[in-house]
């Protein structure tokens, strides 16, 4: 995983201001009540985070590069690096399409996700393209990926499968989203192959 951020899974500001969001979500959070809730003064929290904004982002930033790591590690075994970046990349999607932080997002303040569709990349999309990037040069040199541009390669699948993620609430009363996701690792093998 990149150096860009290191996972802080003990962080009692993050944990506070976790508990806020699932309580009452983004909007009605407040420095103060993070602060409260983790038992520091507000001076303490304003010293690490400026404002609510930088908070979350350092809280989505946590918890989804969890999601990240912990789908890397489930899958390090597999024989090459083309079915490990496949099954991570599934495991990923199907993870981060259930994470109860990101479902609240969705539920109560999906407009907080939209920049991160149509303006820029926040750190966790950097983690996800850093880690692409790496594994998709490691697998052309190992031969089991196509040889091209990694990066670009390493973007193409980030927009496609954030698609996958930010679909996560819609409508699928027949259970095709749990069907095609059965076969987004045998698409993804495809493309890489």
């Amino acid at each position: 995983m990149s150096q860009r951020h290191v996972r802080s899974e003990d962080d009692p500001l993050l944990d506070a201001a976790h508990a806020c969001v699932m309580a009452v979500g983004v909007r009605r959070t407040t420095l103060t009540d993070v602060a409260r809730r983790a038992g520091v003064s507000r001076m303490t929290v304003y010293r690490r985070f400026p404002d609510v904004a930088a908070l979350i982002q350092a809280l989505m930033t946590r918890e989804f590069s969890g999601v990240l790591a912990d789908a890397v590690a489930a899958n390090a075994e597999l024989a090459t690096v083309r079915q490990r970046l496949a099954q991570s990349a599934t495991d990923g999607v199907v993870r981060l399409s259930g994470h109860p932080l990101f479902l609240r997002l969705l539920d109560v303040d999906p407009e907080l996700l939209l920049p991160y569709v149509v303006q820029r990349h926040g750190a966790f999309q950097h983690l996800v393209l850093d880690a692409f990037v790496a594994l998709l040069a490691e697998g052309m040199e190992e031969g089991s990926v196509r040889r091209t541009d990694p990066a670009a390669l390493a973007a193409a699948l980030e927009l496609c499968l954030r698609g996958w993620v930010l679909a996560a609430r819609a409508d699928d009363p027949d259970g095709l989203r749990v069907r095609a996701t059965a076969e987004l690792r045998p698409l993804l093998e495809g493309a890489l192959r």
